[in-house]
C-alpha cells in the first residue's frame, strides 16, 4: 500500500493528526497484513521524531510493517549515534563519510516499477487536529466536532508521543498555565534518556508547575498496568496509539486519542481543546 502526502502541514496539525486521519478514512484493518509505504513532499519536511509516530501508529492500522525513505537526515541520526558510541564512523564537516558509503547500499527502497495493492493521496494543506473517539482508533473525528467534551485525565507519553519534541510541544502549551480544578495531568518520558533531556530543558519542571504528575519512563497506563489507570466511568485524553475497550485497565471509562498539544490543552480547559486558541 503507497500512501503520498504532500505540502506543509498547517500549524498546529502533527503526523499524529495524519495518522488518524489515514486510519479513520480506510479503518481500523485498512492496512491488515500489508507493508505500507510513506511518500510525499510533507514527509521529508518532517523532525524524525515525528516520522517516528507513523510506524508506531499504523500498528493500529493492522500493518505488517509501515516504511519511510531513509533519506540525509536519518543517516545523519544514525552516524551521529554511532560516533557517541566511539564509532569509527564519525561526521566530518557536516558530511556523513564512511557510514553514508556503507548504509546507502543497505538501506531499502521500492522498486522504480512497483505495483501497489492501492494507492492514497493526501494533501497536507487540507489537513486538521483529529481526535479518536471511544472505542476505536478509527472512530476519527475532527476536533472541533467533539472539542468541549469533559475529561478527568490527560496522559502525555507511551512510544507513539513520549519524545522530547512532543514534551516541547506540551510544555510550549503549559508554560505559565495551571491545568483545570478536577482533570489530572499524568506525564510519563517514553525512556530515560527523554526524562534527562526533559530536565535538562526546563520542561519536567514546566509540568510539575502546572500541576503534572511525573511518571518513571516506560509505557504507563497505557497498557492498563500501573499508574494513571482511570476509574470506572472517567474519560482520558491520550497521546497513546490504543484506545479500545478496556485498554488503559477499566472497561467502563472512555479514552480518547490526540496529539500532545490538544492533550496538553485539555488538560488546561479541562474539556478536549484545540491549542491553537489556548
Amino acid at each position: 500500500m503507497k500512501i503520498i502526502i504532500d505540502g506543509e502541514l498547517p500549524r498546529g496539525v502533527t503526523s499524529k493528526d495524519l495518522c488518524l486521519r489515514v486510519i479513520g478514512d480506510l479503518g481500523a484493518d485498512g492496512g491488515l497484513y500489508a507493508s505500507v509505504e510513506f511518500h510525499g513532499s510533507t514527509i521529508s519536511q518532517m523532525s524524525l521524531e515525528s516520522r517516528m509516530v507513523i510506524p508506531n501508529m499504523m500498528a493500529e492500522f493492522g500493518a505488517k510493517n509501515a516504511w519511510l525513505a531513509p533519506d540525509d537526515a536519518v543517516f545523519e541520526w544514525l552516524a551521529e549515534r554511532l560516533a557517541q558510541r566511539n564509532s569509527k564512523f564519525v561526521i566530518r564537516n557536516s558530511e556523513i563519510t564512511n557510514y553514508e558509503l556503507r548504509i546507502t547500499n543497505l538501506a531499502l527502497y521500492p522498486d522504480e516499477n512497483a505495483t501497489y495493492a492501492s494507492v492514497h493521496h493526501y494533501a497536507a494543506a487540507q489537513l486538521e487536529p483529529y481526535v479518536a473517539c471511544p472505542h476505536r482508533v478509527d472512530n476519527v473525528k475532527p476536533l472541533s466536532q467533539v472539542r468541549g467534551t469533559r475529561v478527568n485525565q490527560a496522559f502525555i507519553g507511551t512510544c507513539t508521543n513520549g519524545r522530547i519534541e512532543d514534551f516541547a510541544a506540551a510544555a510550549e502549551i503549559l508554560n505559565g498555565k495551571k491545568i483545570a480544578r478536577g482533570t489530572r495531568l499524568l506525564v510519563i518520558p517514553a525512556s530515560s534518556q527523554v526524562l534527562n533531556d526533559a530536565l535538562a530543558r526546563g520542561y519536567i519542571q514546566t509540568f510539575v508547575d502546572a500541576g503534572a504528575v511525573i511518571g518513571v519512563p516506560g509505557c504507563g497506563p497505557c497498557m492498563g498496568n500501573h499508574m494513571g489507570i482511570p476509574a470506572p466511568g472517567e474519560v482520558t485524553i491520550s497521546t497513546a496509539n490504543r484506545n479500545f475497550r478496556g485498554r488503559m485497565g477499566t472497561r467502563e471509562s472512555e479514552i480518547y486519542l490526540a496529539s500532545p498539544a490538544v492533550v496538553a490543552a485539555s488538560a488546561i480547559a479541562g474539556v478536549i481543546a484545540d491549542p491553537r486558541e489556548v
